[in-house]
């Protein structure tokens, strides 16, 4: 399952230099508008406690965590949405991802121009939800205005689908807001609307003290939700990523950050993403496998290997708390600490999965 994240935001907020701390992607990090044109990717590994305390218990040979795709994607400039800038690929490119982290800059640096002359944050977020509501609005009157001409009933309901789009795009709210439901948003789902994706707000900021919550941070989570930010001292987490471990955790207890703040940031957009754990160990082999909150045990075992799905009998569930104490799943099993279940069966966190099939 391949699931990715885009960095979104104005040229010069940090992305590229993000997406540096967050991986050994080595993306091209400069002071001048549209740095990056093309998207560089870098694959992150989802810090999981759980897998590292089974690991730890049962010591195998391999231990795989699972990843997301973070994608730096061309900086946006007022006026995107009719092609100003890169504002075409940079649209395409936010229709290709998940998920978007919307990085904004929350630092004064005289060395690292803005395109709009000065840094306001709240002025920056503006920008850039403007432009994305207008694509989105501009291309749901062209699809309602064709879907008006059909006359079928899968039809008439996507034309109510999106007349509540365009009305709220209109009165300035995303699409995410609006609550449309599983089965509306399917209808018109091939569209990849921008304003629907899921969004975490990325404040980059230059202060080395985390203690203390600075202005231009506190202003962005003003204007959304405080659960809606992360803040990231991006050029920073460069430097700590390339420190030796005893220096690092000094470092960090002496600006007040108790994990990296890269670790923070993957753990929320893998919730951005709506995804979860489950761990599997075979041939000495642990792994841990993403999947999207609310996957039954039939569908998970397809993402392990085809054969597991199709010839699916059982899925024999233990807990990671129940393997980190007694071992392996012949030890669970004699203490009664395994439960079979069946293809319908929703995976949990936690869940560490022994699948039986028969091909």
């Amino acid at each position: 399952m391949s699931l990715s994240v885009g960095l979104v935001g104005m040229p010069n907020v940090g992305k590229s230099t993000l997406l540096n701390a967050l991986s050994n992607a080595r993306a091209e990090a400069a002071n001048y508008p549209f740095c990056t044109i093309d998207k560089n990717v870098g694959v992150v590994e989802v810090p999981d406690d759980s897998l590292l305390r089974l690991r730890d218990a049962l010591q195998p040979k391999e231990c795989v965590a699972s990843t997301i795709q973070i994608i730096d994607i061309a900086g946006l400039v007022r006026g995107a949405s009719r092609g100003e800038g890169l504002g075409n690929r940079f649209l395409a490119h936010i229709r290709e991802v998940d998920a978007i982290a919307h990085v904004v800059r929350c630092f004064e640096d005289p060395e690292v121009a803005h395109v709009d002359g000065g840094v306001d944050p709240i002025r920056d977020i503006d920008v850039v939800e403007t432009e994305l509501s207008i694509a989105d609005l501009e291309s749901a009157e062209r699809t309602l205005e064709r879907e008006r001409k059909v006359h079928t009933d899968t039809a008439k309901k996507r034309v109510g689908v999106l007349e509540r789009i365009v009305e709220a795009l209109d009165a300035g709210s995303a699409i995410r807001d609006i609550g449309l439901t599983k089965d509306e948003l399917s209808l018109v789902n091939d569209h990849n609307f921008l304003t629907a994706k899921p969004v975490l707000y990325v404040a980059n900021t230059n202060s080395e003290d985390f203690r203390t919550v600075p202005p231009l941070v506190s202003a962005v989570i003003d204007r959304v939700r405080p659960a809606d930010v992360v803040v990231i001292n991006a050029r920073l987490e460069c430097e700590l990523a390339e420190l030796p471990d005893d220096d690092r955790t000094e470092l960090m207890s002496e600006i007040g950050l108790d994990v990296p703040g890269t670790v923070n940031l993957v753990r929320h957009l893998f919730n951005l993403l709506g995804l979860i754990n489950f761990y599997t160990i075979a041939n000495n082999k642990l792994q841990a496998w993403k999947i999207p909150y609310g996957t039954d045990a039939h569908t998970a075992a397809g993402m392990i290997h085809s054969d597991m799905k199709r010839g699916f009998v059982r899925a024999e569930i233990a807990k990671v708390e129940d393997v980190v104490k007694y071992g392996p799943f012949s030890e669970l099993r004699k203490r009664g600490l395994v439960r079979a279940e069946g293809r319908e069966y929703i995976i949990e966190p936690e869940d560490v999965v022994h699948i039986l099939f028969s091909v």
